[in-house]
């Protein structure tokens, strides 16, 4: 498990150590929900994209 801090609060987020790139992972403090970048056993999170909507596609 590898924990690392909110981009918006700075509290601490666990992330499991199996975490893969893209997966989504919430800020249990603020709720702010943030993208996992896994590179050579090094995780780190930025903010999540937001989903935009496809009207129609």
């Amino acid at each position: 498990m590898a924990d690392v801090s909110c981009v918006v609060c700075k509290s601490e987020i666990s992330v499991e150590s199996d975490a893969i790139s893209g997966e989504i992972v919430e800020c249990s403090s603020c709720g702010q929900e943030h993208e996992v970048h896994a590179v050579n056993n090094s995780i780190s999170v930025a903010l999540a994209p937001e989903i935009e909507e496809t009207w129609g596609e």
